[in-house]
């Protein structure tokens, strides 16, 4: 009897191990530029795994956790970069554009997710000074259109959700199409999900004889730096958020023109298949 207690307690003392060796080991990835980390960390909070402080805003970092009860180490990745170290983290917060990339579905393989309220939506900027050009409008019709709204629900499926609340018919009333006809409007965007809406976007403008030249790019800088030099005319490619952040912290004058859509941030497991080491005791 003795033997079989001390079989039972040694069970019990290596599982007890187990889990604190889990618990306090646990590492998630997370973007490294200030509003995408801040985003990620109110996700956590948002879902009671850390608490921020009370005055933690947008660019929140791991600086400003005030609980942390799973000893979560933190690793800051390019957000681009994110998906690649997923196998060698428990858990990543990934962008959910690069998790498209990765041939990951936020609806189908996240562990955690923004809701449909999320503020960050997706936006389409131009330099200051062009809010009113009509290149400006033409696009913004065509991306706010119903037809566009329909692509984005119908084809990510929740992955991104249009937020236009009055869609138009894909064009502007007070824009001279005609003096814009043979015009080409050049458009930096990340290549998922924004280069495929602006394809749709693309079909409208030319009915008009418009070209839509779409101009792909992999990193959160170039887009926004390429408007600002005037070499590309717009960009689609990231939040509101970070975009007047980004403005602040380089001296830029880029400025949104309409929310586009939005796409839930999520969390994903690496080494870890579920969120037992994040909730459970």
């Amino acid at each position: 009897m003795k033997k079989f207690l001390s079989l039972i307690l040694a069970a019990a003392l290596v599982l007890s191990c187990t889990a604190v060796a889990l618990a306090d080991g646990i590492t998630i990835a997370v973007p490294n530029d200030p509003t995408n980390e801040g985003r990620a960390l109110k996700l956590l909070e948002a879902n009671g795994i850390i608490t921020l402080k009370e005055d933690a805003g947008i660019t929140a970092t791991a600086a400003d956790i005030v609980d942390n009860p799973k000893n979560i180490t933190f690793q800051e990745v390019e957000a681009a970069m994110v998906p690649n170290v997923l196998a060698d983290v428990d858990y990543a917060i990934i962008n959910n554009n690069y998790a498209l990339d990765a041939g990951l579905n936020p609806v189908n393989d996240a562990l955690l997710i923004e809701d449909a309220n999320s503020p960050y939506s997706n936006v389409l900027c131009v330099k200051e000074g062009n809010e009113e050009d009509p290149r400006t409008k033409a696009l913004l019709a065509a991306l706010t259109s119903q037809k566009v709204a329909d692509y984005i629900n119908e084809t990510f499926a929740g992955a991104a959700i249009s937020v236009v609340e009055n869609p138009t018919d894909g064009y502007d009333a007070d824009v001279d199409y005609a003096a814009l006809a043979g015009t080409t409007i050049t458009v930096a965007a990340s290549p998922t999900p924004h280069a495929q809406i602006l394809a749709v976007a693309k079909e409208i403008l030319a009915e008009k004889d418009i070209t839509l030249d779409i101009i792909e790019y992999t990193d959160y800088v170039l887009p926004n730096t390429v408007v600002e030099d005037g070499e590309v005319f717009a960009n689609y490619f990231a939040h509101l958020p970070y975009q007047e952040n980004f403005n602040a912290e380089n001296g830029t004058h880029i400025v949104s023109v309409g929310a586009i859509h939005v796409e839930p941030m999520g969390l994903y497991a690496g080494k870890q298949a579920d969120l037992t080491a994040l909730k459970g005791e």
